[in-house]
């Protein structure tokens, strides 16, 4: 197990007007000058999609044992937890959600996941069964959920954990897109929520990415399962707002981004490329995130 790469975002101390080698000055260090340094440190694993599978068991122990070294005292779950539900009925999902239970049962620190795309079950199942009337319900059941959206307070962050994932009738089945509902949930929230209390929100389905320019071409039109169609209008809810950072999955490569101080972090998946090995170059692994009130370190690990 070793580090693959590790980036920071902070303001160089007394170089003012001056960047440091590795980093961007940040809204939170102007707003944080004389607050506590508050630290919090916590794993971002994201695209599991664990298969009832012996070897897949057996990375999967490896991943989990690999994340608890790192000693977290928070672990977020991107989505994609378990292989796919799509496009089968209900019952024949058991073994993945046992097989995914049984390795984020394994995890010592406590495990906030959020859902992706392949954990919505029966939406349009293959065999010819009736669809699911509510295709988040096995996800909600098994991790003891009421919502696939909320808030999670940790050491003076805020975590907004959002659902980001719209079923559509086209040719790509889902969108990435936050509902309507949710955009009303979050500007309430942020409204009972202190101007400089840094947060961080989490998504399966990127707002910002160039991964899809990066390995199809500039100039590629984007689909609309690759990014949050309506990011802009998210993203403007919190103007005003100490916004950390926003962590995302869904396209399997490791990427960082900065835009108007906030850090932007794509995580690689614990499954690489389906278990076929590396995606865009980016092994099977997971990311540690350290969290300053003016900084951001992220370092993505392999696990063997």
């Amino acid at each position: 197990m070793k580090p693959r790469s590790r980036r920071q975002f902070l303001r160089t101390a007394g170089l003012a007007g001056a960047w440091s080698l590795l980093g961007f000055p940040t809204a939170a260090s102007r707003a944080a000058q004389g607050a506590p340094k508050k630290r919090l440190r916590l794993v971002f694993f994201t695209d599991v999609h664990t298969l009832p599978d012996d070897k897949v068991q057996a990375a999967l122990a490896q991943a989990a044992q690999a994340i608890n070294a790192k000693h977290p005292e928070l672990v977020i779950g991107g989505g994609d937890l378990i292989y796919d539900g799509f496009e089968l009925a209900a019952a024949a999902t058991d073994p993945q959600w046992d097989a995914y239970m049984a390795f984020h049962s394994s995890i010592r620190a406590p495990v906030e996941p959020i859902l992706g795309n392949h954990d919505l079950v029966a939406v349009r199942p293959a065999d010819g069964s009736e669809p699911s009337a509510d295709p988040r319900s096995i996800f909600r059941s098994r991790l003891g959920l009421d919502r696939t959206w909320r808030v999670v307070d940790a050491e003076g962050y805020r975590f907004f954990l959002l659902d980001s994932v719209e079923i559509s009738d086209d040719e790509l089945m889902y969108h990435g897109g936050i509902s309507s509902q949710q955009l009303a949930w979050l500007g309430s929230e942020l409204e009972r929520t202190d101007p400089d209390t840094p947060i961080v929100v989490v998504t399966h389905i990127p707002f910002l990415s160039a991964i899809p320019q990066a390995t199809k071409g500039a100039i590629t039109p984007l689909q609309a399962n690759h990014l949050v169609v309506n990011n802009r209008e998210v993203l403007e809810l919190f103007a005003g707002h100490n916004l950390l950072l926003v962590l995302q999955g869904h396209l399997h490569a490791e990427e960082m981004l900065r835009w108007q101080d906030t850090t932007f972090i794509t995580n690689g998946a614990i499954c690489g490329d389906k278990w076929r090995g590396p995606k865009y170059g980016t092994p099977e692994g997971f990311g540690v995130v350290t969290l300053r009130p003016d900084r951001v370190d992220w370092e993505y690990t392999t696990y063997g």
